[in-house]
């Protein structure tokens, strides 16, 4: 009755979007001491809520009373970066996957308590649940040197959702580490984030300073920043694995079309609110986008995105007062050098 459940439940997920689904009993054995180390260490840089709840994020069978075991989903969202001077992670090209995806986990939801009269809660990087060491744990792939979750025949490119069931299912096989001697994403990381093997420092993370810092980049990281506006994908983008990488047939997360950085820069409210509507990158805000958009003209900007800064530098935020001047600074310096 159970192998006829799971095998209905694939169907339904994968009918759903969902091209792979992990299994493991709760309790399970998590990197407790590592993580409440990186914790110690300030590794998390100011994401604080990373700090809350990890007595249940720590233990997951205690995110619901009986809880039995831990389904996990994954969901392609790799595309190529559109062409155009600046990058946005691939994850925020297009809609916000975190509605898309709990609707869809809803409904398996619904499907084990009509088949198996169980409760279940849904997950999607929204509570305390350490995502990718539960999907190692239940076999879907393995956490890379990046720390990133890496798929046999799939590579780096997938969203997860989970969902905490009291319905028991025999776990599978524990993902096995297939990194070898390749050190890609280490070698690769533009500000050294990756500090060691399986090592991450959030705090240095380009995807962390373009996202969820909030204050003015550290100078020693700006230049490093390149042209990304939000996130980075260096780490996933040099993974061997990502060979068997296919496109996504989800056209929730069709790349929405953006103007060019000095445009960004000009933009008011209405037409942030116009353009980013179900985009991840509304989380940031006008100022904090614009502050992004800023410092990549920093790096990349040419005399004619001079006027538009200078305008920026008249703002009243300090933050972006003092971005734009760095940028102007920045563009005049290396098109001197060009002419020298």
């Amino acid at each position: 009755m159970k192998n006829l459940i799971l095998t209905e439940l694939r169907k339904k997920s994968e009918a759903l979007g969902f091209h792979n689904l992990g299994i493991i009993e709760v309790p399970l054995k998590l990197r407790r001491d590592y993580y409440n180390e990186w914790i110690r260490n300030g590794h998390q840089g100011t994401m604080d809520w990373m700090e809350r709840n990890n007595d249940r994020r720590l233990n997951p069978e205690r995110l619901l009373p009986e809880a039995k075991t831990i389904l996990v989903f994954a969901m392609n969202y790799y595309q190529p970066d559109p062409k155009r001077g600046y990058r946005v992670a691939k994850y925020a090209l297009g809609k916000d996957y975190h509605p898309l995806i709990y609707k869809r986990l809803k409904k398996l939801c619904r499907f084990l308590k009509e088949n198996c009269g169980s409760d279940q809660r849904p997950y999607v990087d929204t509570g305390p649940i350490l995502e990718k060491p539960v999907a190692e744990a239940a076999g879907l792939g393995w956490q890379g040197k990046s720390t990133i979750l890496v798929e046999k025949h799939r590579g780096t490119w997938s969203f997860l959702g989970t969902i905490v069931t009291t319905e028991a299912f025999v776990s599978l096989e524990k993902g096995k580490d297939h990194c070898g001697t390749c050190t890609q994403c280490i070698d690769s990381c533009p500000t050294k984030a990756i500090t060691a093997p399986y090592q991450l420092d959030a705090s240095k993370c380009i995807a962390y300073l373009t996202i969820e810092h909030k204050g003015s980049i550290p100078h020693q990281y700006r230049q490093a920043i390149g042209n990304r506006i939000f996130g980075c994908d260096t780490c996933l983008d040099v993974c061997p694995w990502n060979k068997w990488a296919e496109i996504t047939r989800e056209g929730h997360f069709q790349a929405l079309d953006l103007p060019n950085l000095s445009d960004i820069l000009d933009w008011d409210e209405k037409t942030f609110n116009k353009y980013l509507s179900g985009s991840p990158m509304k989380r940031l805000k006008l100022n904090r986008l614009k502050r992004n958009a800023a410092l990549v003209l920093g790096n990349i900007g040419k005399l004619d995105d001079l006027p538009m800064l200078k305008r920026v530098e008249a703002s009243k935020d300090p933050i972006l007062k003092e971005q734009a001047q760095w940028s102007i600074n920045a563009i005049k310096s290396r098109e001197k050098s060009s002419f020298s």
